[in-house]
């Protein structure tokens, strides 16, 4: 019964907001053109639920996908090839095409400095979790996004995101990917422990070390202000011109 009530909240918080409209700042076939295997889209969404995240983080940002490239099989019928991994709330973690968010505000953050074989397994980790579902027994994970703006200290914000269940996809769909890209002990907002220096002879040195945040504390936010994410524009990366510009007089 309380899953059953769970997917009927899930609908609700999915369904786009009245009155919300958006406008690509670019076309899906730049996109298309822009994006590598290993890159993470954020996507600046438009549902009630998305009002929520976007309030709790401070951020434009709603949802985040890892594109996967051409990993996974070809489908028949005329459909779209799904190059996108996500974690969504009422449909779990599954495989979409890149129509579906094109036609929203989005941003792609790119992980600099790792491998190819890195890259593969890090999306080999979210394919591996195909079919994951969000745990929707939990009703308080979902009651809590009808108040787009919950009236919490800032401090508590992001805790508040991470309350629930510890399925894989958890709250928001920011755990996933973050799980991935820790699994190759790849860096997004680590925070900095500063450390006694293993040195006998220098008593007062310290050096600072990395500490991997838990997985559930990680929103989209973070991948766009992380040092480690290279911003990618595809405007600028198929060569702007701003002479070429046709104003209107």
């Amino acid at each position: 019964m309380l899953e059953t009530i769970g997917r009927k909240l899930a609908r609700y918080l999915a369904k786009p907001r009245p009155g919300i409209t958006q406008v690509a700042t670019v076309s899906q076939q730049e996109l298309q053109q822009s994006l590598r295997p290993g890159d993470v889209l954020l996507v600046e969404g438009n549902s009630t639920f998305s009002t929520a995240v976007k309030y709790l983080t401070q951020s434009s940002w709603s949802h985040a996908a890892l594109f996967v490239g051409n990993v996974l099989p070809a489908v028949d019928n005329g459909r779209e090839q799904p190059v996108l991994i996500e974690a969504d709330v009422t449909e779990g973690v599954r495989a979409v095409g890149l129509s579906v968010h094109a036609p929203f505000h989005t941003r792609i953050c790119r992980p600099v400095g790792l491998r190819p074989n890195e890259i593969d397994r890090v999306i080999a980790y979210v394919v591996q979790r195909l079919g994951h579902s969000y745990d929707l027994r939990n009703i308080f994970d979902l009651a809590r996004y009808f108040l787009p703006t919950p009236p919490v200290p800032s401090r508590l914000r992001r805790r508040l995101l991470a309350l629930g269940s510890g399925d894989p996809t958890l709250a928001i769909c920011s755990s996933l990917i973050a799980q991935a890209f820790q699994s190759v002990k790849y860096p997004i907002l680590p925070e900095t422990v500063v450390q006694q220096s293993d040195d006998p002879s220098c008593r007062k040195c310290h050096k600072e070390m990395l500490h991997i945040r838990h997985h559930s504390l990680f929103t989209p936010r973070d991948f766009d202000v992380s040092p480690y994410f290279q911003i990618i524009k595809p405007t600028l990366e198929r060569g702007f011109d701003p002479h070429t510009c046709p104003w209107v007089e």
